[in-house]
């Protein structure tokens, strides 16, 4: 990578997924200005202890790496109290302004995922606006070594939580702690806690509550010194089945994307540069209807269980490894094996020291969970085009143009937009942050406080989130699927006059027909967000100090 971005004045939290940097912990916090000039002044003081990009280390240009990261982000309403004038208000995104709930129709979320149901610090009453979200806090807690990692882990974020409140104190009013996030057994809570999901022997894990490992394509754009050799996979396709880094305007505001032009930003320049739009959403998984879905298909389905899970995703739970590479079970085996003998080499690794055979080790493990494409099944026989992971990052399998050859159903494969095999999906990355929260007490029961908190990171709300979340999660046309909706996070029907279905393609060369996956259930429900801008350190200054000047 030769683009070189200035770390120290973007926020952390866009570049870094910090649960994959030791940070399995955070708890995130919402705050309501009520009084301009003293929440100015909170923010100039939180502004003093913002997690940057830079690099963590001992080498030149590098920093200590911190026990608890901080970083702070604004809903439109936020920026207008805190006095952003209209002149730079305007050139936000529609979408931003709009706020979550505002755009329910075009996300989704309706029935059980209405904003009625949300959490009640979601429901805020925009006539008062006492109650809107206005500022959001993530609070990261680095993890311990040994045995107390856990405890570690939860004084970093505990000693981080009374930092700030006793900021929030200093404000006298000026800016109000919120609370209505929903806890155990109803508890009304002050703030969302998240944490990485343990197993039964209490060691972390890197799943969520269904059981699949997530996290593991995110996105690589130009200019981030420690993503550069995991460009394979989870940057963009090129001619020749090369692998580059995606451009930094997908991603970050005030530089070039993919259609070599600057995202839409506000003005001045100084206020959006850096910065970029975060979309917050908390959404409770229902884990005793998907064991019982799995449990009823999979007795069924012609692979069996465990297969047809691998299938809903596009994974195989236990590995991680992409079905494209691992059809069936037995090469599935292969691969998990291989993982285990690298996992087990690269904690030797790390345990000694060796910096180069680390490298060499999470690179052989990369390579395995994301060097792969599509190419080798345009016809979903081995990954559905429902599976979650072909949903979210189809990428270069839509650029299907025109029809031809003798075979019903055959299509020529366009490698001529944007020089890239998959501009259409390269327009749509988004970057994925946060973690699951709470803990499942019972896997025979819907309710609870379990689920995931993800926060996804673009240039453009309208056209990375949303367009996903619209065209691809809830609605099937670009797959050739009609009405079928991405299995896991679809906001399947509840009428039972009109049920989800998905079809799990066969092979078209073998005798076996396709699985149909009918009444699918609502597995993922909605329980609030929003959307978020999230500043640059200069952009921040200009907010604490209220020096934005749009002329």
């Amino acid at each position: 990578m030769t683009k070189q971005l200035d770390l120290l004045d973007i926020q952390g939290n866009i570049l870094r997924a910090y649960g994959r940097f030791g940070y399995p912990v955070a708890r995130y916090v919402f705050l309501n200005v009520r009084n301009t000039a003293k929440g100015r002044e909170f923010v100039g003081e939180i502004t003093k202890k913002v997690t940057t990009s830079v690099e963590w280390g001992d080498g030149p240009g590098k920093i200590k790496q911190p026990d608890r990261t901080v970083n702070i982000a604004f809903t439109y309403q936020g920026l207008k109290d805190l006095g952003v004038p209209i002149s730079s208000l305007v050139g936000f995104s529609p979408e931003f302004a709009s706020g979550m709930k505002g755009r329910k129709d075009i996300l989704g979320d309706d029935g059980p995922s209405s904003p009625e149901h949300w959490d009640p610090i979601w429901r805020g009453n925009r006539e008062t606006r006492e109650k809107d979200v206005h500022i959001f806090i993530s609070l990261n807690a680095l993890a311990g070594q040994g045995l107390d990692w856990l405890t570690v882990a939860e004084k970093n974020r505990d000693d981080a939580y009374a930092w700030l409140l006793d900021e929030i104190n200093k404000t006298e009013g000026g800016v109000v702690l919120l609370d209505g996030h929903l806890g155990d057994d109803d508890a009304n809570l002050n703030y969302q806690d998240v944490r990485v999901v343990l197993d039964n022997n209490g060691v972390p894990t890197p799943k969520e509550h269904f059981g699949y490992t997530d996290g593991i394509s995110d996105p690589v754009f130009e200019g981030v010194p420690y993503d550069e050799r995991r460009v394979k996979g989870r940057g963009k396709q090129m001619p020749g089945g090369t692998w580059a880094p995606l451009a930094t305007g997908e991603f970050l505001l005030g530089h070039v994307d993919e259609a070599k032009e600057y995202p839409p930003a506000p003005e001045p320049i100084l206020l959006s540069r850096n910065g970029t739009y975060m979309i917050y959403r908390k959404l409770h998984e229902n884990v005793a209807t998907f064991d019982r879905y799995l449990e009823e298909q999979g007795s069924k389905f012609p692979g069996g269980k465990a297969l047809l899970a691998a299938k809903f995703v596009g994974r195989w739970p236990d590995t991680g490894v992409p079905l494209v590479k691992a059809p069936d079970a037995a090469s599935n085996a292969k691969f998990g094996a291989q993982l285990l003998s690298l996992n087990a080499a690269l904690n030797a690794a790390q345990k000694k020291g060796d910096k180069e055979s680390v490298k060499s080790n999470e690179q052989a493990i990369d390579d395995i969970l994301s060097d792969f494409t599509y190419d080798d099944d345009m016809s979903g026989a081995k990954c559905p085009f429902s599976s979650h992971i072909r949903r979210i990052n189809p990428r270069a399998s839509l650029e299907m143009m025109n029809e031809e050859g003798d075979k019903p159903g055959s299509f020529k494969v366009s490698k001529d937009a944007f020089d890239t095999p998959g501009a259409l999906a390269n327009r749509r990355r988004l970057l994925r942050r946060g973690l699951p929260y709470g803990e499942v007490k019972d896997r025979t029961r819907d309710d609870g406080n379990h689920g995931i908190v993800i926060m996804m990171v673009n240039a453009d709300i309208n056209r990375q989130f949303e367009f996903v979340q619209q065209q691809w999660v809830n609605y099937g046309n670009d797959f050739k699927a009609g009405n079928d909706k991405e299995i896991i996070l679809g906001n399947h029907s509840m009428d039972d006059n009109f049920p989800s279905k998905a079809v799990i393609e066969a092979d078209p060369d073998s005798d076996q027909p396709p699985y149909i996956l009918s009444k699918i259930p609502r597995l993922v429900v909605t329980r609030g967000g929003d959307y978020f801008f999230i500043p640059s350190m200069t952009a921040l200054r200009m907010i604490a100090q209220g020096v934005i000047d749009p002329t």
